[in-house]
């Protein structure tokens, strides 16, 4: 009977027994001779005639098993489960099958989520959810984070989920080397529903496992696999074969998945995939060719650390003509992206919009002039760490973009110089960009802006951090020229820039601007506030940490004309606010959501302690 069942009744995992005995009431119809309860002070002679009492406990676990599977409901499963780890084992090892059919409850939905973190993910709290979700509408989401070697989740947890929870739509195992292909093809068997699996860190399983998903699983749509040494070629193969609503894919560093996995699930899943995303695998061009021929329905691609992937590769996926609905693609640390390989993606994908190349050291500003005059559609360009683009490359780019491209992201770019002041550059217009952000370039600087002022003059938000070549004449040459309202400026580690530029943004942007940040501008001082106190209607979001501002300068926020409705306000690291500051910060905190005050010295613990006392709608930094 134990083997039927799968399990042995004394298990060592799960010491310990009930406390529960027979009474009168729980069995009727069956004759319970009375029981005194025994006083303290009866005479020892009675002690060797003390009644023995009988406990459930001594049932075999084949017996209890046929009891509990018959209780009424599951709330009355959910009850028993509290008894003893013995019973919540073998509660948890009853699958909906082999519940008695007069007492089963109605299926749930799976609308409930459950997530176990680090030691607090084991096969004993596994089991309990198992078993406490059956009757309060069935688990549909299950995330498992564990602890590396010393995770506690096994194949006997999953099997308890898998039992329990046949609703299961969405499961995601982190960190868990202790589980294995039973454990997954458990799940496979009991949970048909699965719609969306993450395998992480997860060596005990292989292609055995993917191919359990496969044969059982056929309503699975997304699909992430990463750092999983066991899984291979054969495991995608049978992916390719069974799931044909497979919508996303997403593998990651494992090292037995090539060409031959990849190719033939892009070839067999091309015309229903969406997203692909291929991250640091041993895979070639063949695959991108692949991807470039049969990806018909592909929208986003991401193509991250694939070393074996040359110019070639990136040349045939573009001229294959196959990524007619390609609308995202994202490459990083791909050696074979060359300005070759951008012209081709250009020309081949006609509905491209969203691009964004990192450590792309190849790329350089002939190609992303190929690239603008090729993809007409382009909306928003993002570069970091390409090298190779220098301001001339730069220009080109923005002088030949179509007129839907909205958002260009610079960043890290150490090719960038400053352009000559004194040589005359064109002025071509850029109307359609709202979104400019240029970060921790060195050689970015006011003549840049200058440039960038002539003919983007529909900005509305503008990030530059961290250019210590860009002072107020740079930015006031970029805003003058702006006609529809600044919503959003980040000046953040510009240590050039001075209370004259955010004057002159309240002054002209200050019935439009909404966020405001300034954190590291060193001369920033309370002049600074006092302009945004005065002229700024919309803000709600204000970043001055780490500059010069003082309690003057948090006053005139409080006393503000414009009844400022601020929701966000960040002072940390400003050493010349104090407690003199309370009362007006506690008069802004009408409003605040967000307040941060690390690393102001001079505020006390006291006015920090008053702060969280009354401000209890903020969430507070200190």
């Amino acid at each position: 009977m134990s083997g039927i069942f799968r399990f042995s009744g004394d298990e060592d995992c799960f010491l310990g027994g009930s406390s529960m005995y027979l009474s009168p009431g729980s069995c009727p119809g069956v004759y319970f001779p009375a029981r005194k309860r025994l006083r303290i002070a009866a005479p020892t002679v009675f002690s060797g005639f003390e009644e023995k009492q009988t406990s459930i406990d001594v049932l075999p676990d084949e017996c209890l098993f046929e009891i509990l599977r018959r209780l009424p409901s599951g709330e009355e499963r959910s009850a028993c489960a509290c008894v003893s780890k013995h019973w919540l084992n073998l509660l948890s090892s009853i699958s909906r099958s082999e519940v008695n059919e007069s007492v089963q409850d109605v299926e749930g939905e799976g609308f409930l989520s459950r997530s176990l973190e680090g030691k607090k993910a084991t096969d004993l709290r596994l089991a309990a959810i198992a078993v406490g979700t059956s009757s309060r509408g069935g688990l549909g989401k299950l995330q498992i984070r564990g602890s590396g070697f010393d995770s506690k989740v096994t194949d006997v947890g999953l099997g308890a989920v898998a039992h329990g929870c046949p609703s299961l739509k969405v499961l995601s195992l982190w960190n868990l080397p202790a589980v294995s292909d039973m454990g997954l093809s458990e799940i496979a068997r009991s949970c048909p529903m699965i719609e969306k699996l993450d395998l992480s860190r997860c060596p005990g399983i292989t292609d055995n496992g993917l191919v359990a998903i496969a044969e059982n699983c056929v309503n699975l749509s997304n699909l992430t696999i990463d750092s999983c040494s066991g899984v291979g070629n054969e495991g995608l193969r049978a992916i390719a074969r069974r799931c044909i609503n497979l919508r996303s894919i997403s593998i990651r560093s494992c090292p037995r998945i090539g060409d031959q996995g990849v190719a033939f699930l892009l070839a067999q899943a091309g015309s229903y995939l969406k997203k692909v995303k291929l991250q640091m695998l041993n895979i070639s061009g063949l695959s991108l060719a692949v991807i470039g021929h049969y990806g018909a329905a592909v929208t986003d691609l991401v193509l991250h650390g694939l070393q074996g992937v040359n110019e070639k590769g990136f040349w045939v996926m573009g001229n294959a003509k196959g990524l007619k609905k390609l609308k995202s693609l994202s490459v990083m640390s791909c050696r074979g992206m060359t300005d070759v390989g951008l012209e081709a993606v250009g020309n081949g994908c006609p509905d491209l919009k969203h691009v964004s190349l990192n450590k792309c050291l190849l790329v350089s500003g002939k190609g992303l002039v190929a690239l603008a005059k090729s993809a007409l559609s382009l909306e928003s360009l993002r570069l970091e760490e390409c090298h190779r683009i220098n301001q001339f490359g730069l220009m080109g780019f923005l002088m030949n973009c179509g007129s839907k491209l909205r958002a260009f992201s610079l960043a890290n770019c150490l090719g960038i110089s400053d352009f000559n002041s004194e040589s005359s550059l064109p002025s071509p217009s850029c109307s359609s960009l709202r979104s400019l952000s240029i970060r921790c370039c060195p050689g970015f600087g006011d003549a840049s802006l200058t440039f960038l002022g002539n003919f983007c003059y529909q900005l509305q938000d503008v990030e530059l951090c961290g250019l210590n070549g860009v002072t107020d004449a740079g930015v006031r040459e970029l805003l003058q020229s702006n006609n529809v309202g600044l919503v959003k400026v980040n000046l953040s580690g510009c240590i050039n820039v001075s209370d004259n530029t955010v004057s002159a943004i309240s002054i002209c942007h200050g019935r439009t601007l909404e966020s405001l940040n300034l954190d590291g501008c060193k001369n920033i001082t309370d002049a600074s506030l006092v302009a945004v106190a005065k002229n700024c209607y919309s803000v709600n979001d204000l970043d001055i940490s780490n500059t010069l501002v003082s309690d003057h300068g948090i006053k005139a926020l409080a006393s503000s004309p414009n009844h400022l409705n601020l929701q966000v306000l960040s002072v940390g690291g400003c050493s010349a606010i104090t407690d003199k500051s309370k009362a007006c910060i506690q008069k802004l905190g009408r409003t605040l959501l967000g307040l941060n005050i690390q690393r102001c010295g001079r505020i006390s613990s006291s006015t920090v302690d008053t702060l969280l006392e009354n401000l209890w709608r903020c969430d507070i930094l200190y």
